[in-house]
């Protein structure tokens, strides 16, 4: 690990196709520096010499034959070989699942607006978060089956919303997003008239206040990787 220097260094693996909020929402909630990889353009890490790896959401799916998915999967694999900790949100959370032998699989419908979560089980990422707790939610696609060993974190009625497998964590929905982002991605969807306006009527002050709880979430995963590398570090003489 890099020697002098306490400031945490995350490689993020974007794979938003260029969206313009995605890099701006994980710099301002991630106190690291973050060397930025646009996976869909076949940018990936040569090595794995960062304090973590946090891949985002996408509008493409995990099982779509794309030829830059399978790299970044086995990326994300090996980096989990290799002890590094990993966050995955939305996309990420489906890719890091597929990584570890999990199965994603098409809902056939949207989940997507301010969404009520319960926590199934006690866990490092989500404490000082409320056991039901609001977030944003944006995805047709779903982790349907749990990579082996995984413990199942957060959950609703559209499935999993959370899972852990050792130093590797997966997020379904968006604890990142602002109510910019939320506003701007809804209208990208292709919904019905009125669903479209049920969901941006439900872009609230309140909702967005709410949400931010689950910010927390950014900060605890920090912790933990701060730990993690005083951990590996050798003690001074």
């Amino acid at each position: 690990m890099r020697e002098g220097s306490d400031r945490l260094r995350f490689a993020l693996l974007d794979a938003s196709h260029g969206d313009e909020h995605t890099p701006r929402n994980f710099r301002r909630e991630l106190d690291a520096d973050l060397v930025e990889f646009d996976v869909t353009q076949h940018e990936r890490p040569a090595h794995f010499d960062f304090d973590a790896v946090v891949v985002t959401g996408s509008r493409s799916s995990v099982y779509w034959d794309r030829d830059w998915i399978r790299p970044l999967i086995e990326y994300v694999a090996a980096a989990d070989e290799h002890g590094v900790p990993i966050l995955g949100v939305c996309y990420g959370h489906q890719v890091l699942a597929s990584a570890l032998g999990g199965r994603v699989e098409d809902m056939g419908e949207y989940e997507i607006g301010y969404r009520e979560i319960r926590q199934t089980s006690d866990d490092d990422l989500f404490e000082s978060v409320p056991e039901s707790f609001t977030a944003f939610t944006s995805h047709s696609d779903a982790v349907t089956e749990l990579p082996p060993g995984a413990d199942l974190l957060a959950e609703n009625d559209y499935g999993v919303h959370a899972f852990r497998r050792g130093d590797a964590w997966g997020v379904q929905f968006h604890p990142e997003y602002d109510p910019e982002t939320a506003t701007a991605i809804t209208k990208e969807k292709d919904l019905s008239e009125e669903r479209l306006q049920a969901v941006l009527g439900g872009i609230t002050a309140e909702n967005y206040d709410a949400a931010c709880q689950t910010k927390r979430l950014f900060e605890n995963f920090t912790a933990y990787v701060r730990r993690a590398r005083r951990t590996r570090e050798p003690a001074t003489q």
